[in-house]
């Protein structure tokens, strides 16, 4: 345990700022869950809406730096890939 009192301070902005980092992450991994529910059951507007969701999530995760560049890029054009190529119903 810390005895000084900024490193005390520090342990709990830590906790603080992990417990927001896990509820992004948590967020991101939902809504491409979502994505992918919406697009096997072949409703192609609740996809975009959720597509809308995703982007704006992982776009925020990597400006946060939980996950990396690259890894956005690539799941951004897979699921915008699925759902264009999906027929309207």
């Amino acid at each position: 345990m810390a005895n000084v009192k900024n490193a005390k301070k520090k342990i709990k902005q830590i906790e603080k700022t992990t417990k927001l980092h896990e509820q992004l992450k948590s967020t991101v991994k939902n809504s491409i869950k979502r994505t992918d529910k919406a697009i096997a059951a072949g409703n192609k507007e609740e996809a975009e809406k959720n597509l809308k969701l995703v982007i704006k999530s992982l776009d925020s995760a990597k400006s946060k730096g939980l996950v990396h560049r690259n890894k956005v890029d690539r799941e951004k054009s897979r699921l915008t890939k699925k759902v264009n190529t999906m027929e309207s119903k």
